[in-house]
């Protein structure tokens, strides 16, 4: 029996309260374990399109289905990484990181080995004690990735991560991120403005058109995995990127 997949959206439109309409008949399917990246211009929805599939925000019309469910009630089965972190500035690093399993009750020799299992990832190991007005705005940005992954969630949702890394941390959080995807099998729709970025880690690309936001393009990625560094030098990855530079090039201007 061929499962369902795990995102549906169906004729998905938005209009704000001001009669704006930010997306338009937006249908979309997700399959489980799928990962894909929205890109797109700015205003284009991106990270509108996100909150709706979380839960956070209410669509006008058409209808969202996340592993069977209403948005709203399959919560419990995604993590959201947003553009800014958003810790809590009383507790450490490692409180913050360790919240989720907190509420579940986890026990503390659990909780501490995927804490210090996280911290070790995003290169926070060294900060664990500190608390969120000490770091950087790149170090508050790996806690909360690492708040969501420390759940193991079964969907994940990325609103530009790693815009607020350098160059070499980014490259090896894109890395480690396709490394915990191929172990967890996470579904995941990931939101950035770059291109390189986006042919790294995806299986495929929807790119989005603007005013009002609505799918330009479904680009499936067709290059080995696992994807590695050394990825990033291959003929076939350029090619990749300028393809999909000149679709959204011509989303832009459509």
């Amino acid at each position: 029996m061929v499962s369902a997949p795990e995102i549906v959206l169906q004729g998905v439109t938005k209009r704000y309260s001001s009669g704006a309409l930010a997306l338009k008949d937006i249908s979309l399917a997700v399959e489980r374990g799928e990962f894909v990246t929205l890109l797109g211009p700015s205003g284009c929805g991106k990270s509108t399109l996100l909150r709706l599939v979380s839960g956070l925000s209410t669509a006008t019309g058409g209808s969202i289905l996340v592993n069977g469910m209403t948005a709203e009630n399959a919560r419990e089965l995604m993590s959201f990484i947003f553009q800014d972190p958003t810790l809590m500035p009383w507790r450490t690093v490692e409180q913050n990181v360790g919240l989720s399993l907190e509420l579940e009750h986890a026990a503390r020799a659990l909780r501490a080995e995927r804490v210090a299992a996280m911290l070790e990832l995003v290169g926070l190991t060294h900060v664990a004690k500190r608390y969120p007005r000490e770091l950087s705005g790149g170090m508050k940005m790996r806690a909360s990735i690492a708040r969501a992954l420390v759940s193991r969630p079964r969907i994940l949702l990325l609103d530009e991560p790693f815009a607020a890394l350098d160059e070499m941390t980014r490259e090896r959080m894109n890395e480690e991120l396709l490394r915990l995807h191929g172990e967890q099998k996470w579904t995941v729709l990931f939101v950035t403005h770059s291109v390189s970025e986006a042919v790294f880690l995806s299986q495929r690309i929807v790119i989005l058109g603007a005013h009002p936001g609505r799918i330009a393009h479904d680009i499936t990625v067709d290059l080995p995995w696992p994807r590695t560094a050394a990825l990033r030098d291959s003929q076939a990855y350029e090619q990749a990127v300028t393809r999909v530079s000149r679709l959204l090039r011509g989303a832009q201007h459509a």
